[in-house]
């Protein structure tokens, strides 16, 4: 077991606050998105989590994800309420940082996955319901998932499955259960004939900035240490982000005839949630090969969603999910062990198998996600009803849900 190194320990504590803007900076992004009259009904969606999914964290969620194993398929519980959590290293986890830090490092990336879900069922969904499925969800999907994908013992971590800061455990996961949610509570009122546009882009722009900004200590954070790796992902995930934005105003230039505003907030949002998985694995010419992917490919499955017939109001579909699939799938194309020797090398350095492996993780994932997100929704919309009724929605969850206006004029 390593020494704690205070360095480490720092730049840890700094990535994890890091994350936790990220949330707000979410809350703040998609509110931009929506109409006036549902500003606050969605930012609380995200804030409140910031309290639920923290409590749940720390009495269940964080055992379940990295307790002593259990079959791989989840951890036990003797780390519940945090017994055993403390200043000192941890005798699972070997590394340079207490293990209560890394415990709570790891809750800012539980606390904004099911934030991003609130994205594709914007303006339509009850908030009592909401807060139930989101503790249901994050106890039966992201927990699981990520013991599968990160916990000691887990058996998509033992096939070689590879996940730098959650490819897997976080946008495939969420982009998975949006689409069951869009299935689920069906399209807003007037979608496909009303123009459902969004009340103040300036406000996604800077969500925008806070999630990139934020997004350097997700990816970084996610080395561990204050070292070369971490500044590896650091860069990978800048390069990730600006190729994204510009393959996206790009692509929306040329089909569209002018380029806008939030297309480059979505091209960002996709880039980076595609170079998230591979950003400890890529060297930074992948890092713009992906994030360029990320762009293109995601813009087409926003584009599609209208065709397909389901209404994922924010695009939490199109950018985390299909983003999180394609960075995923990259990893094993372009990871090398020159940049992560703890990685192993996609098909370009001669490891076929990664490949494989990493489609096996995608399927897996994706499947029990949108599974499980599709019956936990039924079954809460059966006894609880999750969406809002016709007169509330064309109130807007502001004052149906909250008594309250973001604005007073």
């Amino acid at each position: 077991m390593e020494a704690i190194q205070s360095a480490d320990t720092a730049f840890v504590i700094i990535s994890a606050a890091l994350v936790l803007l990220m949330t707000p900076g979410l809350a703040i992004f998609y509110a931009g998105m929506v109409r006036s009259k549902n500003v606050l009904g969605t930012i609380i969606q995200s804030f409140i989590l910031i309290s639920v999914i923290t409590i749940e964290w720390i009495y269940l969620g964080y055992t379940m994800s990295f307790g002593p194993d259990v079959h791989g398929f989840i951890g036990d519980l003797s780390w519940f309420a945090l017994n055993g959590v403390g200043q000192g290293p941890s005798s699972v986890y070997a590394g340079t940082i207490p293990h209560m830090v890394f415990m709570i490092f790891q809750c800012m990336f539980a606390v904004i996955t099911p934030a991003l879900i609130t994205g594709a069922f914007a303006e339509r969904m009850r908030f009592g319901p909401f807060i139930l499925f989101s503790l249901l969800w994050a106890v039966m999907v992201y927990n699981p998932v990520c013991h599968w994908v990160w916990g000691s013992g887990g058996w998509l971590a033992r096939l070689g499955v590879l996940d730098f800061a959650g490819g897997l455990v976080v946008h495939l996961t969420c982009g998975m259960a949006a689409l069951a949610s869009a299935l689920v509570i069906g399209a807003r009122k007037g979608y496909g004939t009303d123009p459902l546009i969004p009340h103040n882009l300036p406000l996604t722009l800077m969500g925008t900035g806070l999630l990139w900004f934020g997004w350097f200590g997700f990816n970084g954070g996610s080395a561990l240490a204050a070292n070369g790796l971490a500044g590896s992902a650091f860069v990978a995930t800048h390069l990730g982000g600006m190729a994204g934005l510009a393959a996206w105003v790009i692509t929306e230039w040329l089909y569209r005839g002018k380029p806008t505003t939030l297309g480059a907030a979505s091209g960002a949002i996709a880039g980076l949630a595609t170079i998230t998985p591979a950003s400890g694995f890529v060297g930074p010419n992948a890092a713009v090969i992906i994030g360029g992917l990320g762009g293109l490919c995601c813009y087409f499955a926003v584009s599609a969603k209208a065709k397909l017939g389901y209404d994922d109001s924010l695009d939490v579909v199109g950018i985390h999910g299909v983003g999180g699939l394609i960075g995923t799938l990259c990893i094993g194309i372009f990871a090398s062990r020159l940049v992560n020797p703890a990685g192993a090398n996609g098909l370009l350095y001669g490891g076929p198998q990664l490949l494989l492996n990493q489609l096996i993780g995608v399927f897996s994932v994706g499947i029990y996600a949108f599974v499980v997100s599709w019956v936990l929704l039924r079954i809460i919309d059966k006894t609880l009803c999750l969406r809002v009724s016709e007169e509330s929605e064309n109130l807007g969850l502001d004052l149906a849900e909250h008594s309250e206006t973001a604005y007073s004029s």
